[in-house]
């Protein structure tokens, strides 16, 4: 019994060693629960219109977007229409996907002979939604809006304190009647300053890059091979300069390193937990496992990690998002041996 309680102190310690080493801890649910649903952002968001080509002039001659794909009229069979309640006296539907610059898509659709309610849900009504968009000057954006008829619910209103202090906000109706938002916090909001586990994704970092290409943020399968390929070498590499160089390579400059327990934004507090990890394991390396695998704009690795002896010692699987050419979230998960 004596020799197993030490045997079992001596795994129990080097565990410890062993999670000081890792860059991310992560329970086996949760990494479960993220890969079953595989989900890695919003796609597009929908509204209905009355009028197809209203709601088309719209989005494309007021506010500048394009429309890109057409789907339809396509008729609904009744059950369809009873599975997603729609009335059974309703129309086809035809659907309009547009490009809203940086972001998520607008899918506009509209019923032929719509029996539904012509009512716009109030703000306080279940079911109640609206869009915001982004801009750099909320002030010009109102004055624009105005010149073209568009009625603006208020005066822009800017957040004195909490954690959306810095962001300025108003609401616009469109021709039909729909609630929308313009948002700007071109310096930030206050919430940030307080070194939050997550920073939320917001389009003004592309905005400041000075990018309009809708897909600019999409590079190919081997470039973001090669860029994975490089962030081990990053873990790797124990001088600070060449660690520094190769960093600007793969990474954005505010990249965010998401654990379960913080987050490290930006070169100066990756470097530091590099080489902190570096200096309790002067012998250990990273080496993949497994090939590379690419969706879109991210990138899945599995690693381990170890002395000669064990390379192995350590295992867990990097996710990494990429936007304009460079990681700008890294997730990692660890596996946790028992």
């Amino acid at each position: 019994m004596k020799t197993r309680n030490k045997s079992n102190q001596k795994i129990q310690t080097s565990a410890v060693a062993l999670l000081n080493l890792v860059f991310f801890f992560s329970t086996a649910e949760k990494v479960e629960a993220q890969n079953n649903a595989g989900i890695i952002g919003i796609d597009h968001v929908g509204i209905n219109v009355p009028d197809l080509n209203q709601g088309i002039t719209f989005f494309s001659e007021v506010l500048g977007f394009k429309p890109i794909t057409q789907l339809g009229p396509i008729p609904l069979d009744a059950g369809w229409k009873e599975a997603n309640h729609i009335n059974p006296a309703t129309g086809a539907v035809t659907i309009k996907m547009i490009n809203a610059g940086t972001g998520a898509s607008i899918e506009v659709f509209s019923y032929a002979d719509n029996k539904g309610s012509k009512v716009h849900p109030n703000s306080d009504d279940i079911g109640a939604s609206h869009i915001a968009f982004y801009t750099a000057d909320i002030s010009e954006s109102v004055k624009y809006l105005k010149s073209k008829g568009v009625k603006i619910l208020g005066e822009p209103f800017l957040t004195p304190s909490g954690d959306t202090a810095g962001e300025s906000w108003v609401y616009f109706e469109t021709p039909w009647g729909s609630k929308m938002e313009l948002v700007s916090y071109p310096n930030g909001k206050g919430y940030e300053k307080n070194n939050p586990s997550a920073i939320l994704w917001s389009p003004k970092e592309i905005e400041k890059k000075g990018t309009d290409k809708p897909n600019s943020n999409m590079i190919s399968e081997s470039e973001i091979k090669s860029l994975v390929e490089l962030h081990l070498a990053i873990w790797n590499e124990k001088d600070l300069k060449k660690r520094s160089n190769l960093m600007k390579k793969v990474y954005a400059e505010n990249i965010q390193m998401v654990d379960t327990h913080f987050t490290a934004i930006g070169y100066q507090e990756i470097n530091k937990f590099v080489e902190d990890l570096q200096k309790k394991s002067l012998n250990s390396k990273f080496s993949p496992v497994k090939a590379i695998d690419v969706n879109q704009n991210t990138a899945r690795l599995y690693w381990q990690n170890g002395p000669a002896e064990k390379p192995n010692a350590v295992t867990g699987m990097d996710l990494f998002v990429f936007e304009n050419g460079k990681a700008v979230k890294l997730y990692v998960f660890v596996d946790i041996k028992k």
